[in-house]
């Protein structure tokens, strides 16, 4: 599963979940780490059946700045 499949389904007005993060303002890098020079985010969904699911996406892409982009593109897709 990638980033861009996570905003189709929550553009499409599908309820993925409760998302649960935790925003350090002083780490512009939080959510994200660096696997061998792509960029992925990471965060926690909790499900309407009360499961949760650790989510895991590639960002595909290998700069820092658009990393941040699409997480927060992606984080307030799922809010």
């Amino acid at each position: 599963m990638t980033y861009e499949d996570i905003l189709q389904v929550a553009g499409g007005g599908i309820n993925v979940g409760h998302l649960s993060v935790r925003v350090d303002d002083k780490n512009p890098d939080h959510h994200l780490w660096n696997n061998r020079g792509t960029w992925w985010c990471h965060f926690t969904l909790h499900m309407t059946n009360h499961t949760s699911e650790r989510v895991r996406v590639s960002l595909k892409t290998r700069e820092l700045e658009e990393a941040r982009d699409r997480r927060d593109q992606l984080l307030d897709a799922v809010r």
